[in-house]
């Protein structure tokens, strides 16, 4: 049951809604091809929500994923480039390049960014699954 019923049909007309539950798929896909995150879908006593994203790389919503001021840091630089390897991170922060690792690393498993290659060819790149907060 839509909770506005003449939003719901404005939209059904527009061509915007096909069938009940199909948007989701729509707004997911839109969402992805404007280069955006995933919207994220919370329920409350109203109804679902829909929450769109513009950015997931800033500096507030990185703390609230429990990311340590290395990660925010090298994440933040990683934004205005598009990728970061072990070298730019040792020289964001000073530390070896086994915690750069091992941070790097974290931020895969979190699907923050995903690995591409090997040894000292190894790079990372954007993740297109990013993560919820909880």
């Amino acid at each position: 049951m839509p909770y506005n019923p003449d939003i719901a049909n404005a939209f059904f007309r527009m061509g915007y809604v096909e069938a009940w539950g199909r948007g989701f798929t729509k707004m997911i896909d839109q969402c992805r091809e404007a280069g955006l995150p995933d919207p994220q879908y919370e329920y409350r006593t109203s109804g679902v929500w829909a929450v769109f994203r513009k950015d997931i790389y800033h500096e507030a919503y990185l703390k609230e994923l429990g990311l340590n001021e290395r990660q925010i840091k090298a994440l933040l630089y990683f934004k205005d480039k598009g990728e970061i390897v072990n070298a730019e991170y040792v020289k964001l922060n000073p530390v070896s390049e086994r915690i750069a690792r091992y941070d790097l690393t974290d931020l895969v498993s979190k699907k923050m960014l995903v690995k591409i290659g090997e040894r000292k060819a190894t790079k990372y790149i954007y993740s297109d699954k990013l993560p919820i907060k909880d």
